[in-house]
């Protein structure tokens, strides 16, 4: 069986001719650079890169358990009370080194 082949199509007014197939052609007319694009930059000057942030390193509940020698029930009771900071992935916390670094010395008490 043999597909119907297509006949050319008469333009008559009124009636709207055959949709165009495909994306439409590129315009000929550039559009504007954004101002924040490397190529709008006046010659001779470098766009401004953030500096890159210090790495972080969190902790697993049980990883900060074991460095304070606690219980993990302890370290989450730590969490929940506001006094250690962590940051909640899923449905575990993850706690930044540094946040346990700072309870341990704010945590030292002088006994004389």
């Amino acid at each position: 069986m043999t597909m119907p082949q297509r006949t050319a199509t008469i333009a008559r007014p009124g009636i709207p001719g055959p949709r165009p197939i495909g994306r439409p052609m590129a315009s000929s007319v550039a559009r504007p650079v954004p101002g924040a694009h490397p190529a709008a930059m006046p010659v001779g000057q470098r766009p401004q890169v953030p500096t890159p942030r210090a790495a972080v390193t969190f902790l697993t509940v049980a990883e900060v358990a074991a460095m304070m020698r606690v219980s993990k029930m302890t370290v989450y009771r730590l969490v929940h009370a506001g006094d250690l900071s962590a940051v909640r992935v899923g449905r575990s916390f993850r706690v930044p080194e540094r946040a346990v670094q700072d309870y341990l010395r704010d945590a030292y008490t002088d006994i004389a």
